[in-house]
């Protein structure tokens, strides 16, 4: 027990220090496509750049997340959560759904989310340190206030920039789906696994594969 206490201690000591080294680079990397994002946004309709919402983070804890804003100043969206929930949120559920088609995405906002670079913001995330480079994306309140007992097992551990379930299908797979591949990393994570997702994250990104 104590010799597995210590590997779990030792590989999240590496994994932040390898969060913050690769954010910083990550960051600084791009920071001249970041500019030209920021430029572009303002550019369409003058309105804010940044896009800030509340997320649920490690152990239930709630923290900002940082995007480029992709959606109209004025769009409202209607989101009905909670529904026959009672047992926790359904396996069929699947939070982002659509054909990129949505009105209420600017033009500026359909491109960067094609590309996921709408997300690039979140490396501060990453370097402050209330998400990881790796691990299952951050859920809304909305949905994570009616998880069930077993679903919160993915709460247990950072929310990343990517995890398992974004290199096996991101938008497209369900809430179980999710679920599932999720606690199979909470299960297994390492830092040999967070360098594998890493490597299969650019492959799905240049690739678009799962963007909405």
């Amino acid at each position: 027990m104590g010799k597995m206490m210590s590997r779990q201690t030792v590989d999240l000591f590496f994994k932040r220090v390898m969060d913050i080294l690769l954010g910083v680079a990550g960051f600084l990397v791009t920071t001249p496509i970041m500019l030209v994002v920021a430029t572009c946004i303002k550019l369409e309709d003058g309105g804010p750049v940044l896009f800030v919402q509340t997320r649920t983070g490690k152990d239930g804890k709630l923290f900002p997340i940082y995007k480029f804003r992709s959606m109209k100043v004025d769009a409202k969206q209607q989101n009905e959560y909670g529904k026959g929930w009672e047992s926790g949120v359904p396996d069929t559920f699947i939070f982002k759904e659509g054909n990129g088609k949505n009105p209420c995405i600017t033009k500026v906002g359909g491109f960067i989310r094609r590309t996921s670079i709408d997300e690039l913001p979140q490396f501060f995330n990453v370097v402050i340190g209330n998400m990881s480079l790796v691990g299952p994306r951050p859920e809304i309140p909305d949905i994570t206030c009616y998880y069930s007992e077993e679903q919160k097992k993915r709460l247990r551990v950072k929310p990343g920039l990517t995890g398992w379930a974004q290199v096996n299908g991101r938008s497209l797979i369900t809430n179980g789906e999710k679920m599932q591949m999720d606690c199979h990393y909470v299960d297994h994570r390492s830092i040999r696994m967070d360098m594998y997702i890493l490597m299969l994250t650019v492959k799905v990104v240049l690739t678009f594969r799962g963007a909405v």
